[in-house]
């Protein structure tokens, strides 16, 4: 999975949503939320082939004022969900590869993935959907190899996301890319909205709430954001939660998604992202404070998840 380091642009960025025939509108909602929550940074249109009243899933109509010439000029271009019953038209296509061979970047949320793939912009990559309808998109598009277990993908250039809030995950990632952990978290906290899920998390948890107990280990998931800094073994985060060690892995998957290591280190690697971005801190000091030990480790694991180093990372996110 591949994430641009490219520091963000001065001016504002153009963002095009595109809106078919079908239109998903809480997959279009969820652009228009996340990147309206900064306005200086992005600049928002809603495109569709034929400016004019387009009509939603959801038994209403929408006014769409932008067409596709606005869309090719986009620097970003964000396809939501749509009734796949409708068809594609193939100016939209067009317009799609246009974009795409002009640099732009291409997300699709939900069911968005099928115009991406339709247009042959997802060919020989992987890609994600809403879970339910991953078997009709590898079905339909034998060049895409559909991941229907992960939240979102990122190509760099080509990015895809489940239904649902996980276009918000994304959306919030996109803005983690382009402004860094702190400009993402503060627009989470609009959202009312976990601050950061990583793309590989599961798309679903097949048990949400535990069998053997009514009690949820968010206190202890808590308690260990306040101490990254320390070491947090299973052993002592099973202390915690008063459980044994066995219990409380199996208990933090179903609840979490991932493994409570998986989730310790994204937890220490968005730390160190704000500490990077805040402050003066030597790269030795942000490994001790996030629990990563020495720089090295720091370099090594912050490179893997994020395609940069911290020095990079600090000149390319400090707040202007």
């Amino acid at each position: 999975m591949q994430q641009s380091s490219t520091p963000p642009a001065t001016a504002a960025h153009n963002l095009a949503v595109l809106v078919l025939d079908g239109v998903v509108t809480f997959d279009l909602g969820v652009p228009l939320l996340v990147f309206g929550a900064m306005p200086d940074d992005y600049r928002t249109a809603l495109c569709t082939s034929e400016p004019g009243t387009v009509a939603s899933l959801d038994g209403f109509s929408l006014s769409v004022s932008h067409g596709l010439d606005t869309l090719v000029r986009a620097d970003t271009v964000v396809v939501p969900g749509y009734d796949l019953d409708r068809r594609v038209p193939a100016a939209t296509l067009q317009a799609l590869r246009q974009a795409h061979a002009n640099g732009a970047r291409m997300v699709s949320i939900c069911s968005g993935a099928f115009a991406l793939a339709e247009a042959g912009l997802l060919d020989g990559l992987s890609a994600t959907t809403h879970w339910h309808a991953a078997d009709r998109l590898a079905r339909d598009h034998p060049a895409v190899t559909v991941d229907p277990d992960v939240l979102y993908i990122d190509h760099g250039q080509v990015l895809t996301s489940a239904g649902a809030s996980a276009g918000l995950d994304l959306c919030l990632h996109l803005i983690r890319r382009d402004h860094g952990a702190a400009a993402a978290n503060a627009v989470a906290r609009i959202a009312v909205a976990a601050p950061h899920r990583t793309g590989g998390q599961s798309q679903y948890i097949k048990r949400s709430i535990p069998q053997t107990s009514g009690q949820s280990l968010a206190r202890t998931r808590e308690w260990a954001l306040h101490h990254l800094g320390e070491p947090l073994p299973i052993r002592r985060l099973a202390q915690h939660a008063a459980l044994s060690e066995r219990t409380f892995a199996r208990r933090f998957v179903e609840e979490a998604g991932v493994s409570p290591v998986q989730w310790l280190l994204t937890a220490r690697i968005d730390l160190a992202k704000q500490l990077l971005e805040s402050g003066d801190h030597s790269i030795d000091e942000v490994a001790r404070r996030v629990g990563l030990g020495t720089a090295a480790n720091l370099r090594a694991r912050f490179h893997k998840a994020t395609g940069t180093s911290p020095s990079v990372y600090r000149r390319a996110f400090t707040r202007r």
